[in-house]
């Protein structure tokens, strides 16, 4: 079987923010993604879910990051050197983002979302809707994620 060995993706959209500035970390805040007029039949029933996953290109990643195999997660030197896949680094051979957002509002081909991690004008790939199949009870995690997260 032969291997597929570049795939040619278009953005279906991309991301609005209210300010270049605001901080992409922050899950409360809203901001906009808005589709192509020419895919906003695509949209049409989007807006009977209340979550989804948008697929996204990190285009704010560039030169040596991008090629990084290894790091210590979210940049903390104390925490274990590993694999990237093992992370959610935005330094991966794809830089690729996955995040789950609330559906707030849909008008037109512009969707109103809550909790995006990404800049503004960042490239939209896909969206997918969540649904009750995308629940995972009491997922593995390593134990530099755990310490990880109770320093918060």
């Amino acid at each position: 079987m032969p291997r597929v060995e570049k795939v040619d993706l278009k953005p279906v959209g991309y991301v609005r923010r209210a300010s270049k500035q605001e901080d992409v970390k922050d899950r409360m805040l809203t901001c906009q993604i808005v589709i192509r007029r020419e895919l906003a039949k695509a949209l049409d029933g989007l807006e009977d879910f209340s979550h989804l996953f948008v697929i996204f290109y990190m285009h704010e990643v560039k030169g040596e990051d991008a090629r990084k195999l290894k790091v210590h997660p979210r940049g903390k030197l104390a925490l274990p050197l590993v694999g990237v896949f093992a992370t959610r680094s935005a330094f991966r051979p794809n830089p690729i983002g996955l995040t789950v957002v609330e559906l707030l509002e849909r008008s037109g081909n512009v969707l109103l979302v809550k909790g995006l991690d990404a800049f503004d004008g960042t490239p939209v790939l896909d969206l997918k809707p969540v649904d009750d199949r995308d629940r995972v009870t009491r997922p593995r995690v390593p134990e530099w994620l755990k310490k990880l997260h109770a320093v918060k």
